[in-house]
């Protein structure tokens, strides 16, 4: 069977957003890319973070290329569409935003998001008129490309130190009104906060990041909610499972942790039938 072109993936990319709410989980390799796929889910979406930390780097300190290749990395092997988490661009001014947002379309993903963070916690967003600048640029891109990629513009100040609603509600806005399809404020988490940016950028689409056990589905999607991503935490989760193996073996001698995991064979079975659906 072949696969979907990234033209047919760009399209239902763009359906998803149009009604009802989906889930939209963040893989960081091929193998986790695959698997989440096989569950089901309509659309994956990169971590910059759990990718960075995949590869031994801090979050943040990717360079551009190595992303670039991770995008179509993953695009590649997915049938569904791919979001890729482009950080800030890559990029400070309008310019360079725009030149590297033209190679990430060419990565064959089905959309990407631009953040306003600077990158610098002492000074972490990128003032007002600049940050609506570098999105209008990605917009101007992505259109220049021809590719139909979705944009999500984001406001970083709830996860980096500057938790103020009303900016964030002004650069959400804003950075519609430049042109981003789907906005994005992580770190927001009460009702109220969901609620007020939902009500703020209608009828366009919003994306809530979920890092912690708290709201349901169901309870996200009464609210207004377009698209639920995770971010970094399903990278975290195994992470976690592995340091907390590793220590017990260090510092207790003992593999208590091993009881219960997933046998070899399953996997196994799941990638081989993978790869027979493939081709």
């Amino acid at each position: 069977m072949a696969s979907p072109s990234a033209a047919d993936k760009r399209k239902v990319f763009r359906t998803l957003h149009e009604a009802g709410c989906f889930v939209i989980p963040n893989p960081w390799n091929l193998g986790t890319a695959r698997y989440l796929q096989g569950l089901g889910f309509k659309a994956l979406a990169t971590t910059s973070s759990g990718f960075a930390h995949a590869r031994g780097f801090a979050d943040g300190k990717v360079m551009r290329d190595m992303a670039l290749a991770h995008f179509r990395e993953i695009a590649a092997a997915a049938d569904v569409p791919v979001n890729a988490d482009f950080e800030n661009g890559f990029a400070d001014d309008p310019d360079g935003v725009a030149a590297n947002v033209n190679l990430c379309v060419e990565t064959s993903v089905a959309g990407l998001s631009i953040e306003d963070f600077t990158g610098d916690e002492t000074d972490p967003l990128y003032g007002f008129d600049l940050a609506v600048a570098r999105v209008r640029a990605a917009r101007e891109a992505i259109d220049a490309a021809g590719g139909d990629v979705l944009l999500t513009g984001r406001s970083e100040g709830f996860i980096h130190g500057r938790p103020d609603m009303d900016e964030t509600v002004r650069r959400l806005q804003a950075y519609a009104a430049a042109g981003a399809d789907c906005l994005y404020a992580p770190g927001i988490k009460t009702r109220e906060q969901i609620e007020a940016v939902v009500k703020a950028v209608a009828p366009k689409p919003v994306n809530l990041l979920m890092s912690a056990a708290g709201l349901t589905v169901q309870e996200i999607a009464d609210m207004g909610v377009r698209r639920i991503s995770v971010g970094g935490t399903l990278a975290r989760v195994a992470i976690h499972a592995f340091l907390n193996s590793a220590r017990e073996i260090a510092e207790q001698g003992t593999f208590e942790s091993f009881a219960g995991v997933m046998p070899n064979s399953e996997l196994n079975a799941f990638f081989n039938a993978d790869r027979a659906r493939r081709g």
